[in-house]
């Protein structure tokens, strides 16, 4: 077995290839199905890490993670009720997001969101949607909205 890592802009670009042509099949639709990309990820790396439930902390958490495995350089976020704005900087991924844009196709994905998203859903059992994915300035500046708890059956 081959050992040796590829490289970067190699796997970004398939990472791009394969989202954009889940998008020229889906459209828009094809956001809502990238969403859990990166759960093997999250339950190997992250979840064993989570410690409280705080939202805030389950985002610092997310945070730590991916700064030590030099996915992204850092996260600010911020919220207003239900509304989480984050900004993720230094993301590896970011040449996908600009190969898209040149395309003229919205980001479709943000896997580093995406493991907030998990986290939140497995730590509180609330839904999340990333409802919006913009690239301002070479950072990602996302929406979130955390909805209500599930109701439980029983």
């Amino acid at each position: 077995m081959n050992t040796e890592l590829i490289p970067l802009e190699y796997a970004n670009h398939l990472i791009y290839e394969l989202e954009k042509a889940f998008w020229d099949e889906r459209g828009k639709g094809a956001k809502f199905r990238l969403t859990k990309v990166g759960k093997e990820f999250f339950d190997t790396n992250c979840l064993p890490k989570i410690k409280s439930n705080e939202i805030n902390d389950i985002i610092q958490t997310i945070e730590q993670v991916l700064v030590e495995k030099k996915i992204i350089g850092k996260i600010n976020f911020s919220n207003e009720d239900r509304l989480f704005r984050l900004t993720i900087e230094g993301c590896i991924h970011e040449s996908v997001e600009k190969q898209l844009a040149a395309k003229a196709v919205e980001p479709l994905a943000c896997f580093p969101a995406n493991l907030i998203i998990l986290a939140i859903e497995k730590k509180l059992d609330r839904p999340v949607e990333l409802a919006e994915i913009k690239i301002n300035n070479g950072a990602c500046q996302l929406l979130l909205v955390l909805f209500e708890k599930r109701p439980s059956v029983g």
